[in-house]
């Protein structure tokens, strides 16, 4: 039985550019919006905790966490971050080649993430896994702490100017074995939530876009404020690469691409697909 929604409704994002594009209007009463929303702003791990604990009612989350929440949770149409060549990037000090990736230690932004499940899915890296935050990938690898970094966000913009090399990209090797867009992140509602509420919100979110693509200086100061990097040219790079038709409306290219990454995840998991589908 859905829960009734008179308090405030709790909404999670992460301080990337992509994110904080997308909910700027919304967060700031650009757009209209029904309830009362409370952000919650953390790394996208935090916030793929949240999602497990069923803690938080709108949330962005990696699709690496999807097999594990998608009995309480159900994706929405908007606000994700999916495309051709958005994937993240393994780097390190020097080129490697593929006779040793098998074993190399490798610095990773969460296991939960898309990210990790990416190189689960690919198979040929077996070495031990560092989990941190994203932002500490590049210098745990440049410390020698790993011998490769998954690098995802800004990193993919920055990490030449940091000295390192581009072992492999994830997104391409994604996209020659499935040959359809890659889904990194998604933005989920409790299914306990009333459904008109939930609508309500993939509404919202896409509305908050639609204003930010036609008013795109009003975002600038919150995106400035929030972001890792603060060079103008790799912040606005940023949301070229993640925010994509796709983050308006999944449509059925994004759609079967997030089917196919979910269910090949939860197979890899032991787990099984929900009746009631994925999708609200």
């Amino acid at each position: 039985m859905a829960e009734s929604h008179a308090k405030a409704l709790t909404l999670g994002l992460s301080p990337c550019p992509n994110d904080t594009c997308i909910f700027h209007a919304l967060l700031h009463g650009l757009v209209e919006f029904p309830f009362k929303i409370k952000p919650h702003m953390a790394d996208v791990e935090e916030l793929n905790s949240l999602a497990r604990k069923a803690s938080i009612d709108v949330t962005k989350i990696s699709l690496g966490v999807v097999p594990y929440i998608m009995n309480d949770y159900a994706l929405l149409d908007s606000g994700a971050a999916l495309g051709w060549g958005v994937g993240p990037l393994l780097v390190a000090r020097e080129s490697l080649p593929p006779a040793v990736w098998r074993e190399a230690r490798i610095a990773v932004p969460g296991v939960m993430t898309t990210a990790n499940l990416l190189l689960d899915l690919h198979g040929g890296f077996q070495g031990a896994r560092r989990q941190m935050l994203f932002n500490e990938v590049m210098p745990s690898v440049l410390r020698g702490e790993a011998d490769m970094g998954l690098i995802i966000h800004e990193g993919r913009f920055t990490y030449q100017q940091q000295g390192l090399v581009k072992i492999l990209d994830m997104g391409e090797w994604w996209e020659g074995v499935f040959h359809m867009p890659l889904p990194l992140g998604a933005i989920v509602a409790r299914r306990s939530l009333p459904r008109q509420t939930a609508l309500a919100a993939q509404d919202a979110i896409a509305r908050s876009l639609t204003y930010a693509r036609a008013h795109p200086g009003a975002s600038q100061e919150f995106i400035r404020a929030h972001a890792q990097e603060m060079d103008e040219h790799v912040r606005q790079d940023h949301i070229r690469t993640f925010v994509t038709d796709f983050s308006l409306r999944l449509g059925l290219a994004g759609r079967s691409a997030i089917e196919e990454i979910v269910t090949r995840a939860s197979r890899l998991r032991g787990l099984n697909m929900p009746e009631q589908g994925l999708f609200l």
